[in-house]
């Protein structure tokens, strides 16, 4: 791809934009970063791209002349493809791609992209360590917090790249292509965003688009959505399953995860030696093994990594304990059903759940959560945005308190807590009407944990 001379517009000034304006102008592209916020409000080391590699600097409206000279728009995951500069250019013959397909076209050796709503960052993670420990050279990145941009100079022929992937990246995907790819589940997010769970699910799917017959395609056999997708791909289908054995696959008998492929079993690993909590986490597992098998990772050190993974933060992270209540951070919980999977995982503790819900809503019902708050939770605590519109679907079912702040919720938690109890922060919300982001959120409530375990012990 020749980028000397092209004139490009990056839609976006976050990390995914800053890493692919930086890239262009480093090969030569004239390039103009804009962001609905103003200049001023962006983050330093997006200010400083004008100085360093003189790349255009443009904060609130968008000139409309400056479209005409645009032909290649680079657009960041937060901004929607329909946005009026991308359709545009589009329109005119331009060309819109995203951040991970202008990496993907410089990227050298073989990808490994996963993909699903919920257990991304987990699998993504743990993908990568099967794969080092087994003395594959590997690079992580992408959804996961490093720009796959980033990654493209250090890539070489033997490099496999682990890749996490979110619909909004996978939207603007074109040529890019995994080796290796897999839909952990699909089930409703982001619906503020699509027009319907179909739109959604559809932006999923467009992982497997451009594999061949070589490829292996990694689905989850208990999901609803992803199990139907097997028959319709290219690519050679490794399914997985924590509810059934399978004639081919990777599957949970009793305590055994175990792997089938052509009438011979092997047990890679026992849930006993699996640290994190949780049966989407065995999930979680079953497909990071399948993807490690898919690449060459020997099982007998794949079992040793999985005995030794301790999971990423803020997913269903143990914080602390105070006085016999342990607490629990998933800040990750973005949806209603990430926030089921954390409640099922600690439903293994001795005591009940006291849950804090609320943040930025994304149009999913919340009733999906009955059920288990009712067999679970001894009480809730909402806050953000949406706050009132969760306590009017949840109320009734168990007290329901309403905190100013989440520093409040983590106050009025435990003070409704009994010894044995957990309190969890799994929102079912985005973070973005009192945090930057979900990490913020996560380390904001670790610190005020830490600050409520230091008055009880001073008292």
């Amino acid at each position: 791809m020749e980028l000397k001379g092209r004139k490009t517009l990056v839609l976006g000034a976050g990390k995914s934009g800053i890493a692919a304006a930086r890239f262009l102008a480093e090969r030569g592209a004239v390039v103009a970063l804009h962001d609905k916020k103003e200049v001023e409000q962006w983050p330093e080391v997006a200010r400083h791209l004008k100085a360093e590699l003189n790349v255009g600097l443009i904060g609130g409206q968008l000139p409309s002349w400056l479209l005409d000279q645009i032909d290649l728009v680079v657009i960041s995951p937060g901004v929607p493809t329909n946005t009026i500069p991308a359709r545009y250019v589009d329109r005119k013959d331009g060309e819109v791609i995203g951040e991970v397909e202008l990496a993907f076209r410089f990227m050298k050796g073989r990808i490994v992209g996963i993909t699903g709503s919920n257990g991304k960052t987990t699998t993504t993670t743990l993908v990568g360590e099967l794969l080092r420990d087994s003395g594959i050279k590997t690079q992580v990145g992408g959804n996961i917090g490093t720009p796959l941009l980033s990654l493209a100079d250090s890539s070489d022929a033997d490099t496999w790249t682990v890749v996490e992937l979110s619909s909004f990246q996978l939207e603007t995907i074109k040529d890019f292509r995994s080796e290796v790819a897999m839909c952990l589940n699909v089930t409703p997010n982001h619906l503020d965003r699509y027009e319907s769970f179909l739109d959604y699910a559809l932006a999923k799917h467009r992982i497997f688009m451009n594999q061949l017959a070589d490829d292996v395609a990694v689905l989850n056999s208990d999901d609803p959505i992803t199990s139907e997708w097997a028959s319709g791909l290219n690519a050679h289908v490794v399914m997985f399953s924590t509810k059934h054995e399978l004639e081919e696959g990777l599957f949970l008998r009793g305590r055994d995860l175990v792997c089938r492929s052509g009438g011979i079993e092997k047990v890679l690993t026992t849930r006993d030696e699996i640290f994190l909590r949780g049966i989407h986490n065995v999930e979680n597992v079953l497909a990071a093994l399948a993807a490690g098998l898919a690449c060459g990772a020997s099982p007998e050190s794949m079992r040793a990594t999985v005995a030794e993974f301790k999971g990423v933060e803020h997913r269903i992270e143990f914080v602390g304990e105070i006085e016999g209540v342990q607490f629990y951070n998933d800040s990750k919980a973005t949806s209603v059903d990430a926030t089921t999977k954390a409640l099922e995982a600690l439903s293994e503790i001795n005591g009940k759940t006291v849950l804090i819900l609320g943040g930025r809503g994304k149009n999913a019902p919340y009733a999906p959560l009955i059920p288990l708050i009712e067999r679970s939770v001894r009480s809730i605590v909402v806050i953000g945005e949406d706050a009132e519109n969760i306590e009017s679907q949840l109320s009734g079912h168990v007290p329901i308190a309403r905190a100013s702040s989440l520093e409040d919720a983590v106050e009025k938690c435990f003070e409704a807590a009994e010894t044995g109890d957990a309190v969890l922060l799994a929102p079912a919300c985005a973070s973005f009407d009192m945090f930057d982001s979900f990490e913020e959120r996560g380390r904001e409530f670790k610190r005020f944990v830490a600050e409520l375990n230091d008055r009880k012990t001073k008292a």
